[in-house]
């Protein structure tokens, strides 16, 4: 085992329902069948991984062969189609006639395989199908962190089927007409096959998975988020907007006894509910179902904070960051989080702000109404939280939780222009953006719902907005912009960074300001041609592979995109939705979490950020809001 290195994504194939996932090759196999290399593959439901690896074979009882596996097709993120030849089995004419279609369907708790054999032969084929199977239990955070092993398993057989479990985990599979043996650690399903002349033969097996440990949902409910293709708009923008409609269709999940849905974060690691990312993919998907918004503030609503306790970073008001089934430990990173985690600055004033948003985008005036004391919790957070300069900040009190708790979460997120870190308590540029939009935005909605409270709100924001002014405001060789944070010293820390381009849009800055920050966005040290890097190549810490500081993520620069819409600053939108198009185009239209900020000008493609999740939630709900810039001002 490769102890201690994150799995690669970059090169596997996704099928997933959440919060089952599939991970394999691009030929459909799972591996590998060496413990020898960190892989994601595997058959993942919830936190538990129940299948490491599956092997095909096909032939005679004397020898077995491996299919020559020539394509690759998905009927949507929950379907997918692998196709390979049997050449050893064909005639000697130089056309293929014998196909093997593999169909891998996910479904919550269940993964089912179909073989279906193709001949086009004058005469029968007979075959052995062979399918190996390797039983597993690893937790999701070990395969995260590559210290996986074989973890053990309990077999118990019964004709075509086998009980599989670890602990209260378990899993059934199910071959119909299949001889189920083991080998070692395998579980080999053997199928006699005769395929007529001219014809077709099928088989299947599938597994059902159980875990009841699990905090989060699968959902039934069907949706119809089908859009059509505006004339007179890039092509490019309805194939990405499909992929990712289908995407988040597949991301939904719901906490167990409670039907309101959200968008778990991401595939692999993040099935499951975190407070900023659902926030955000479901305010930027609000005019695609504003009724996801409602269901996701319900969602986080039932779980905000009502205490003070510094072992969770729960307080009263506040957000929650995570939800998980146990305790998250990072080895190596000297991260142990508990399930339910609150370490997060901006979930708050951005669950604020979605409220007064989804109220104007239709949610019903009682379902707002039942949620007015949740924002007045929220709001005295807000208030109350800011040091004693004015400021919303953070600092990890346990020595063990999130450094950084804003959306650039990693640990050397928040930098100087020279590359060296900023000491905490950190103040966020963006997070004061935030919490001034969501107190004038609050006060807005008191005021439509005959609501007492709204000139204390917007007392309050003015207030913050001159303290902003005077207090961020940086000049370097670069310009003149607001810095990425106030260190533990209030001082402006000033490198400059995607953060800036969070502030438009929110009224924190006037119409000059907020054409100075665009207009440095679009220039050639933060606009990649491929989005919006997250640190300026002039900064001394930038990496175009940088988690934070200098790659590529698809929901910040639609944010900063949709920002600059807001401000009526659409010439520079533009320029980041024509490279938000053209990284899209090169992932297929599926968008990864984040990419490489190597500029278009030097690489024909960007290069992936090799262990990026994807699909990501909000990734997918940045076409949505490029398709909204696209569609009103093409």
């Amino acid at each position: 085992m490769t102890a201690g290195l994150q799995p690669f994504l970059s090169d596997a194939v996704a099928v997933l329902r959440a919060p089952t996932q599939v991970w394999s090759r691009e030929d459909g196999e799972i591996g590998p069948h060496s413990l020898d290399t960190a892989s994601i593959d595997g058959v993942f439901h919830g936190d538990t991984r129940f299948i490491r690896a599956t092997r095909v074979r096909y032939g005679t009882d004397a020898a077995t062969l491996a299919p020559e596996w020539i394509s690759r097709s998905a009927a949507s993120a929950s379907d997918a189609r692998f196709e390979a030849l049997l050449r050893r089995l064909d005639d000697r004419t130089p056309d293929p006639k014998i196909r093997l279609t593999r169909r891998r369907v996910v479904a919550d708790g269940r993964m089912r395989e179909e073989f279906t054999l193709v001949s086009h032969l004058e005469e029968a084929v007979e075959l052995v199908l062979e399918v190996a199977v390797t039983p597993d239990a690893t937790p999701m955070q070990d395969v995260k962190s590559g210290t996986d092993g074989a973890a053990p398993v309990e077999r118990t057989f019964s004709g075509d089927a086998v009980e599989v479990s670890s602990g209260d985990a378990s899993m059934r599979l199910q071959a119909p007409g299949a001889e189920v043996t083991a080998a070692g650690d395998d579980l080999i399903l053997t199928w006699r096959v005769t395929c007529p002349s001219r014809s077709t033969a099928m088989v299947s097996w599938h597994v059902d998975l159980d875990d009841p440990s699990l905090v989060v949902r699968g959902t039934t409910r069907q949706v119809d988020w089908a859009l059509e293709p505006v004339d007179g708009v890039d092509p490019r923008l309805f194939r990405w907007l499909r992929q990712a409609l289908d995407d988040l269709d597949a991301l939904r999940l719901t906490l167990p006894g409670n039907a309101d849905e959200f968008f778990a974060a991401g595939a692999p690691w993040f099935f499951t509910l975190f407070g900023r990312d659902s926030l955000w993919t479901a305010r930027l998907f609000l005019s695609v179902d504003p009724g996801m918004a409602a269901s996701t503030l319900r969602v986080l609503g039932r779980l905000q904070g009502s205490t003070a306790d510094p072992a969770t970073a729960e307080e009263p008001g506040k957000i929650v960051h995570e939800l998980r089934a146990g305790t998250l430990t990072m080895p190596g990173e000297g991260i142990s989080l508990p399930p339910l985690y609150y370490g997060t600055v901006d979930a708050t004033p951005l669950w604020i702000t979605l409220l007064a948003e989804a109220h104007e985008a239709g949610m019903p005036e009682a379902e707002v109404r039942d949620l007015l004391p949740t924002m007045h919790d929220a709001l005295d957070w807000v208030i109350a939280s800011a040091n004693a300069d004015g400021f919303l900040d953070y600092v990890d009190e346990t020595g063990h939780g999130l450094s950084n708790q804003g959306w650039k979460d990693s640990g050397d997120s928040i930098q100087w222009r020279d590359g060296s870190l900023a000491d905490g308590p950190i103040a966020l540029s963006e997070v004061q953006g935030y919490a001034y939009e969501a107190a004038v935005r609050a006060a807005d909605l008191l005021d439509a719902l005959e609501e007492d409270g709204a000139e204390r709100l917007r007392s309050w924001a003015a207030d913050l907005r001159t303290r902003f002014r005077e207090r961020f405001w940086v000049e370097t060789p670069e310009g003149r912009y607001p810095a990425i944070a106030l260190d533990r010293d209030g001082r402006a820390v000033d490198t400059l960074t995607s953060n800036a381009g969070h502030l438009l849009g929110t009224g924190i800055l006037d119409p000059d300001e907020e054409r100075a920050v665009a207009d440095l966005l679009v220039g050639p040290s933060m606009a990649s041609g491929f989005g919006l890097r997250t640190m300026s190549t002039d900064a001394g810490g930038y990496w175009p592979l940088s988690y934070h500081g200098g790659s590529v993520w698809a929901h910040d620069t639609a944010i900063v995109a949709r920002g600059m819409a807001r401000a009526g600053l659409t010439d520079q939108a533009r320029v980041l939705v024509d490279g938000m198009l053209a990284a899209a185009e090169a992932f297929a239209y599926r968008m990864p979490e984040l990419h490489a900020g190597d500029a278009a000008s030097d690489v024909t493609v960007p290069a992936p950020y090799p262990a990026a999740c994807r699909p990501q939630a909000w990734s997918a709900a940045a076409a949505v809001v490029c398709h909204e810039i696209a569609t009103r001002t093409g």
